[in-house]
């Protein structure tokens, strides 16, 4: 199963940006990614699940935003620390 975040963002010609993406989350993930994304003007748009009695439990949260680039990457940098992610390497 691919449970690498997919994180996108995308630059306008204005000068915005646009954030939107998919993580698959534990359930100890989902409210400090939540809380991350929304305080830097994200919307979550979905947290869901697929599956039925897997463990751990997993949900998936889908998000968007429109915004100043900086804003855009910072609130998706505190969304990543908010996630047991490691480095691949």
């Amino acid at each position: 199963m691919e449970s690498d975040p997919e994180v996108k963002l995308e630059m306008f010609k204005d000068g915005r940006a646009v954030s939107y993406g998919e993580m698959i989350l534990t359930a100890d993930e989902v409210n400090p990614v939540f809380q991350a994304l929304t305080e830097h003007g994200m919307t979550v748009n979905a947290i869901h699940n697929h599956m039925v009695g897997e463990e751990p439990r997993l949900f998936f949260m889908h998000w968007r935003g429109v915004g100043r680039p900086k804003e855009l990457a910072t609130g998706l940098r505190a969304a990543l620390d908010g996630m047991n992610v490691r480095e691949k390497g």
